[in-house]
């Protein structure tokens, strides 16, 4: 435990607490990046430890691989991969200077045309890959893929010449977003949290809000599932909530639900933690190593969401 920086949870935390719980699965089940990370948000971890775990994901052209994104397995850099190695970093304030140049210079390698980010090089096919991420020859520039990686950099205060053709890709497709589903939304969202033309942004928000909640893309009442149709291509069962959009009070997309609604929402997440002390995934499972994975990535985004809506203290 001293390696880490992190000290376990005090004897006296009782055992029906969820974190509590949370934490003997993370001990359980989890990578070590996920293990470093937990303690790190909830034990007085530290950010050397979360990075150092994170470097064994790192490759020599700047970005990320070996499964970090646990649908995409083997070792070569995916957009993903390097979109995900940002969000650990931002969450441990270390989201600048060399090592996110190296980053840009990689986004900047595997760019389309257009200069954004497809979700899947082609340098994949060949190795293990969940069955509902299609591997193309040219694959299109996607939101999905840039619109979080541009925001997080933005939010950062990082510079790089990659990012101003990515920004402008961004902005054109948030704004001309007419039928859309759950993960394109939450990728824009992480783009207009962060882009540097607020007005702009809240402005685009506001419209995002009403696509949502026209086509239904939000579970609003966790009671009636039935009642809000699951997007086309998903697994069944794989909604998403008001939680998903807004994962923190600060977020734009929370003046998108009431506060009942965002209430019942949180409700919903906290009474999904299962008898492991895990919370567990919504998404297709194709193979018992990524489902187990990502079910510690879910636990502990479970457990930062909740906490920053002042659902417990940790």
């Amino acid at each position: 435990m001293a390696e880490s920086g992190a000290s376990p949870l005090p004897p006296a935390s009782p055992a029906h607490s969820p974190l509590f719980r949370a934490e003997q699965f993370v001990w359980l089940a989890a990578r070590v990046l996920e293990q470093r990370l937990f303690a790190y948000h909830f034990l007085h971890g530290t950010p050397d430890a979360v990075e150092a775990a994170l470097d064994a994901y790192r490759n020599e052209d700047g970005g990320y691989g070996h499964a970090l994104e646990p649908d995409l397995r083997g070792p070569v850099s995916q957009p993903l991969h390097t979109a995900h190695a940002l969000r650990v970093l931002d969450a441990i304030g270390r989201c600048g200077g060399q090592r996110v140049e190296r980053v840009c210079r990689y986004l900047t390698s595997v760019s389309t045309a257009d200069g954004a980010l497809p979700a899947i090089h082609p340098g994949q096919r060949g190795y293990p890959t969940a069955p509902f991420v299609p591997v193309l020859d040219d694959p299109p520039s996607e939101l999905l893929a840039t619109g979080p990686v541009v925001g997080l950099l933005h939010r950062n205060e990082v510079w790089h010449a990659w990012l101003f053709r990515a920004t402008d890709f961004c902005w054109q497709t948030v704004e001309s977003l007419e039928k859309s589903h759950p993960y394109e939304v939450e990728a824009a969202v992480a783009f207009l949290d962060a882009a540097p033309d607020r007005p702009r942004a809240e402005a685009a928000a506001d419209r995002l809000g009403r696509l949502v909640r026209e086509q239904r893309l939000a579970a609003l009442d966790p009671g009636d599932l039935d009642a809000y149709p699951v997007a086309p291509g998903y697994a069944p069962g794989e909604h998403h909530f008001p939680h998903d959009f807004a994962k923190s009070p600060r977020s734009l997309a929370r003046a998108w639900f009431t506060d009942g609604e965002m209430a019942r929402s949180l409700d919903h997440l906290a009474a999904e933690q299962q008898e492991d002390g895990g919370w567990p995934i919504r998404w297709r499972q194709w193979a018992p190593a990524p489902a187990l994975e990502a079910r510690s990535l879910v636990t502990i985004e479970a457990l930062r969401t909740l906490r920053a809506y002042g659902r417990f203290v940790g």
